[in-house]
């Protein structure tokens, strides 16, 4: 166990203007010394979908180094806790190489994070399985969902780290009214989008259920709108720009802003504010 001490932390919501109905990340900043089992412990604690730590980099071409842990584990990367942690490292002073992009160091390798007039906005990483699902998994993905497998319009391996699959139904009111039954399928990475009528707010509804890493439902989830983004601009589903709604069932109103630029490369983007600041022991 490492010696304990005060050490900056903050928490920061990400994906809503509108104050705590967002994805909360506790960031725990100057986290040199922590022990992998102390960040486990503390991501437990804190019982959000994610806790980061945010140490020096092991590159030279990168600003930080960050580790993300779930209550149930270490993900090599996620979305809303680049956002955040990239926020709060900003916040703490933290001055990146290049005045327009922050580059983060984490399990997955190298995440651009770009500065906005008010928001920011990381690089989709490559995902690293694709594909369609097996259609035994599907079966048991839409029996846990409760709804007939022909309402399953199509399905995706989407992961880029976490190990994330995505199903499409017909419509977002569709995917708000699913009731699953996580017990069904207890190592999930699973998430269901649906599309909103045209003229509507958003393009579509996200729900990402991550059973297996202890996270019943992700509120606002990052990762997993980044590469649904690349399946759904990649064949045709979704335009180059388009905004997502998720959490809603959960009592949140996350708004996410998907961009691909000119090279193909997708960004994910929305607002972080923080509304927690101290030090932890740790």
């Amino acid at each position: 166990m490492s010696q304990s001490r005060e050490r900056e932390f903050v928490q920061v919501d990400v994906f809503s203007r509108i104050p705590y109905l967002g994805n909360p990340v506790a960031v725990v900043l100057d986290a040199e010394g922590v022990t992998d089992e102390e960040m486990q412990r503390l991501a437990r604690w804190t019982n959000l979908s994610e806790t980061t730590f945010v140490l020096p980099p092991t590159t030279p071409n990168a600003d930080y180094r960050l580790r993300i842990f779930t209550p149930g584990g270490e993900l090599p990367f996620a979305g809303h806790p680049t956002l955040g942690s990239a926020h709060a490292w900003l916040e703490a002073g933290g001055a990146p190489r290049n005045a327009g992009v922050v580059v983060q160091e984490c399990a997955a390798g190298l995440i651009d994070v770009r500065r906005g007039d008010d928001t920011l906005s990381f690089g989709a990483p490559p995902t690293i399985r694709t594909g369609p699902l097996d259609e035994s998994y599907v079966d048991e993905v839409a029996k846990a969902f409760g709804i007939d497998r022909e309402r399953v319009l199509a399905h995706q391996w989407v992961d880029n780290g976490p190990g994330w699959a995505v199903v499409q139904l017909a419509t977002a009111e569709e995917v708000l009214a699913l009731e699953p039954d996580l017990s069904a399928i207890p190592d999930a990475m699973i998430g269901a989008i649906g599309a909103y009528p045209d003229g509507a707010d958003h393009a579509f509804e996200l729900r990402t259920f991550a059973p297996g890493v202890g996270v019943p439902e992700d509120p606002v989830c990052g990762s997993m709108n980044a590469s649904t983004a690349q399946w759904l601009t990649s064949n045709g589903t979704a335009p180059a720009s388009y905004q997502v709604s998720q959490g809603a069932r959960v009592g949140r109103a996350g708004i996410i802003t998907i961009t691909a630029d000119s090279d193909g490369q997708i960004w994910v983007g929305g607002a972080t504010t923080t509304y927690i600041r101290g030090t932890i022991t740790l």
